[in-house]
């Protein structure tokens, strides 16, 4: 499949991208999308939220095997899993898209928007809205919260899902053979889509199984 990419130019005259990743099926098209316009970038990984630790290795080492292959340095944050549950009580019930995802995604870009303004990053962006399960509008919002402490810091709202990028997302991950993960990544995510499953007759989810094939 051959898709046309725009020409991208980063915000506010910016030399240099943070891209705060969670994964490398979601962060492929938008990795190869910055390469195709020559913008340097640097890949953040940071989502404590993931669970289990397996499920969070298995991504986080896709992720890294990928960004090896284009050259892209990869910051390895913290797997700080117990300030993920601290902030989380109290919405164990939520549903996805709810409250307990913009807390999630409150975090993460926290950091995120931290590390730019330590390392000389004036804007940061991330791979999660290219998913068509995430609610755009909700990611959007966390990350302009989490730059708004930072004066001369921008989160770039770009749509990586249009212009054929949510095909290509898929395409790539089919050409590498991703990891192909069966739920958001939380706990709660991982309890309810099982949940879902065994409703519908359907086997759970087997950690480290899935894989996409061409």
């Amino acid at each position: 499949m051959t898709l046309i990419r725009e020409k991208l130019t980063l915000p506010a005259n910016a030399n240099k991208l943070l891209l705060h990743s969670c994964c490398a099926p979601c962060s492929g098209e938008v990795m190869e999308a910055l390469q195709a316009s020559g913008i340097d970038y640097t890949i953040f990984f940071y989502n404590p939220n993931i669970h289990p630790q397996k499920e969070y290795l298995i991504r986080k080492e896709e992720n890294i095997r990928f960004a090896k292959k284009h050259n892209i340095p990869f910051v390895d944050a913290d797997y700080d899993t117990n300030n993920w549950f601290e902030r989380a009580k109290g919405m164990e019930k939520e549903p996805e898209r709810g409250i307990r995802c913009t807390m999630c995604f409150d975090m993460r870009f926290e950091r995120t928007a931290l590390y730019a303004s330590e390392n000389g990053f004036s804007v940061i962006s991330s791979s999660l809205g290219i998913s068509r399960w995430k609610d755009m509008k909700q990611i959007n919002g966390c990350g302009e919260r989490a730059v708004a402490p930072y004066p001369n810091m921008v989160y770039w709202d770009y749509n990586w899902r249009k212009k054929g990028g949510s095909a290509r997302m898929i395409e790539i991950s089919k050409r590498e053979q991703f990891y192909q993960q069966e739920y958001c990544g939380c706990i709660y995510s991982l309890r309810d889509t099982n949940k879902h499953r065994k409703s519908q007759g359907r086997e759970l989810i087997k950690i480290g199984v899935q894989y996409y094939t061409p």
